[in-house]
């Protein structure tokens, strides 16, 4: 199931073929442009669980967007505008079917819990969720809505679990999304292709992180 599909060297030309791809196969995805005045990052679940290589979730792709999430984090946080970071933490009173499912909780005490030192920001909001959804039983709308957040741009692991899923309920709460191409990782391509075909229908704007950074700084 687990694959090599983003490496350092060819995350960038792999993305902008995706890209395309994605694109002609989803003709509803509407190219709303980022508005660096309304937009907020969310970099989620970037944590040592999943990009460890000795963990049992190791996401072989995910090292490969640390750099393109540390630009997005610099660029958001010079420009005084939100960026905020997930960690995803469990425990029995709030696993609900995480547990059923995985079988396994990451709890607050493993070191493997902790965001990686790259993405660690002191300026960051942290905000711990225990779903996939990171708006759900959290205090994410509500920093959003406070900061007049009217789009966000997210990014993080795993591209078909946390980070659709944040994009569908991000939707549905009247935030115009953002999805970079290069931004996410997930187990192996199949999983990142379908969240992105099936997010560009009806959900979300597909770009690259050097797209956004090249909108959002111009004047």
């Amino acid at each position: 199931m687990k694959e090599t599909y983003w490496t350092p060297e060819t995350i960038d030309a792999k993305a902008r073929q995706m890209l395309n791809a994605v694109r002609s196969n989803a003709p509803r995805a509407k190219a709303f442009m980022p508005d660096l005045s309304h937009a907020a990052l969310l970099v989620l679940d970037m944590q040592r669980y999943f990009l460890s290589a000795d963990s049992h979730a190791f996401i072989p792709s995910a090292p490969a967007i640390v750099q393109n999430l540390q630009r997005m984090v610099s660029f958001f946080q010079a420009h005084d505008r939100p960026v905020v970071l997930t960690r995803h933490l469990n425990d029995p009173a709030d696993a609900g079917m995480m547990s059923a499912w995985w079988g396994d909780l990451i709890r607050d005490t493993q070191p493997l819990s902790q965001i990686i030192p790259e993405l660690q920001q002191s300026t960051a909001v942290v905000i711990e969720k225990a779903q996939y959804d990171a708006f759900y039983e959290t205090g994410l709308a509500r920093h959003l809505t406070a900061h007049h957040v009217k789009q966000v741009v997210i990014t993080g692991v795993m591209t078909h679990l946390c980070c659709e899923t944040t994009a569908r309920s991000a939707f549905v709460q009247g935030f115009h999304v953002f999805f970079p191409v290069d931004g996410t990782a997930t187990y192996n391509e199949l999983f990142h292709r379908s969240s992105l075909v099936n997010l560009c229908h009806g959900f979300a704007t597909p770009l690259l992180i050097d797209d956004v950074i090249e909108t959002l700084g111009m004047p």
